[in-house]
């Protein structure tokens, strides 16, 4: 993001810095400001709206939680609550989505350059551009290649940012396509890795059952049961954690249509965003065990 305000490299594409402020003061300075698509797309401006409402978004996705309470066994009058983030798996799902991504790009762009047989430079499975080796122009690999601004999806820029590649811009329904299978990959990806990832984590309705057993925590009115807390846990855990997925992944991809500032991609952004939020979250944790010593136990710190 620091990057992306103060970039004074010139981009190739656009021939102007690449950073924001000094975008605009060389746009201001040669009268290059000449419409609305000028200031939107090439002048940043929409960039710097979606980094901003990503931002809010996610830092306001990451307060909501349910909580469920709980008391002290041997501390009479002691009460906590136990919070259920509504992004309970939190940004780790979205960077194994977009990992595998990549790793799919990069088969494609292997196979596009070797001489295997069948699939080896085949462009059903993906045509690569000879102006930039990276990007898919066609087949398979340009449905599965990831949308990181409007210049992917707005058919007019898609035409030229091909044009630009030196290849037949894609037609409509093909956009359609990718931009579905973009919306599908990303929300079924973000599902299945966030349960994943809960499993392999020990934040499932089991594991976080038996760490508010053994820190003497209990639900008042229930019994102080291992069984019993994870049958309350299963009421918010496992659709929680479908929600979480589903939502990052449809974050991820909302932030990239638009692009962010400094080019980074949706999910670095929620990654940057996440990072910020966990840092304070683990101040304020700290701050309470120091306030409340018997907490360090549900925390794992005796």
């Amino acid at each position: 993001l620091i990057i992306g305000l103060f970039n004074w490299n010139i981009s190739a594409f656009t021939g102007f810095p690449a950073g924001f402020i000094p975008l605009w003061v060389e746009l201001i300075r040669t009268g290059a400001i000449t419409s609305i698509r000028n200031v939107m797309i090439d002048g940043q401006v929409l960039a710097l709206i979606s980094t901003i409402v990503i931002f809010c978004i996610v830092v306001y996705f990451e307060g909501m939680r349910v909580e469920i309470p709980l008391s002290h066994q041997m501390v009479r009058g002691a009460r906590g609550r136990y919070p259920i983030k509504l992004i309970y798996a939190s940004v780790l799902p979205i960077i194994l989505v977009s990992t595998l991504q990549a790793v799919i790009q990069m088969i494609g762009m292997q196979l596009w350059h070797s001489g295997v047989p069948l699939i080896g430079n085949n462009a059903l499975i993906g045509a690569y551009s000879a102006v930039s080796p990276t990007e898919p122009i066609s087949g398979l690999m340009y449905y599965l290649n990831p949308i990181n601004s409007p210049y992917d999806w707005i058919p007019s820029l898609v035409a030229e940012r091909f044009h630009m590649l030196g290849a037949i811009p894609p037609d409509g329904w093909q956009i359609v396509l990718r931009f579905v299978i973009n919306v599908v990959f990303f929300i079924i990806g973000g599902i299945i890795f966030a349960i994943f990832w809960v499993e392999v984590s020990n934040m499932n309705s089991e594991a976080v059952a038996n760490q508010i057993h053994r820190s003497g925590l209990q639900i008042p009115g229930f019994r102080r049961d291992p069984l019993t807390l994870k049958k309350r846990l299963d009421n918010y855990i496992p659709k929680i954690t479908v929600l979480s997925g589903a939502l990052i992944g449809g974050l991820a991809l909302f932030s990239s249509l638009f692009g962010l500032i400094g080019g980074i991609s949706g999910t670095g952004m929620l990654l940057a965003v996440g990072i910020a939020y966990r840092l304070y979250e683990e101040m304020a944790s700290q701050q309470m065990m120091e306030m409340y010593p018997f907490m360090r136990r549900f925390f794992g710190e005796e």
